[in-house]
């Protein structure tokens, strides 16, 4: 029930995460920039994508993360995971922020044994870097039956 629970919050938050709306968007040489949360960004006109899908991402990270390392608390845990995709498709600067250090980690080294490449974000035609950042959540709350 808890893996169920982990995917089920994995694709629900990961497809509500990139719905958020922008205050002021506006064109300046032809980059798109928006203002979120007193922020100002380039958006690129093409945003990266896994070789193989971002479904198969999502199902690649919940195939290699293993919830026996995470500490149960016995009440619901977050985690946001950020990573910058290079140019030529490799991850940098992988971290994972929330309060559950052992969740954390695990989300860390799930998406770290993920050796496949992206294609990444472009912006006139040239390859960007780009963040991407996605939720995970897990609630220890329920109890198996």
């Amino acid at each position: 029930m808890k893996k169920i629970s982990f995917i089920f919050c994995l694709f629900a938050f990961y497809f509500a995460f990139g719905q958020d709306s922008t205050k002021i968007s506006g064109q300046l040489n032809e980059l798109v920039l928006t203002e979120k949360n007193g922020k100002i960004r380039v958006d690129a006109e093409k945003n990266a994508v896994f070789s193989k899908g971002n479904e198969t991402f999502q199902n690649m990270i919940y195939k290699n993360f293993r919830m026996r390392k995470v500490l149960n608390t016995g009440r619901k845990e977050n985690c946001e995971v950020t990573f910058i995709i290079e140019k030529d498709g490799s991850l940098v600067d992988l971290k994972a922020f929330g309060n559950s250090e052992s969740l954390n980690n695990e989300a860390i080294i799930s998406v770290q044994k993920i050796k496949e490449k992206w294609i990444p974000a472009e912006m006139n035609g040239i390859k960007v870097r780009e963040k991407f950042r996605f939720p995970i959540k897990i609630d220890f709350t329920k109890k198996n039956n």
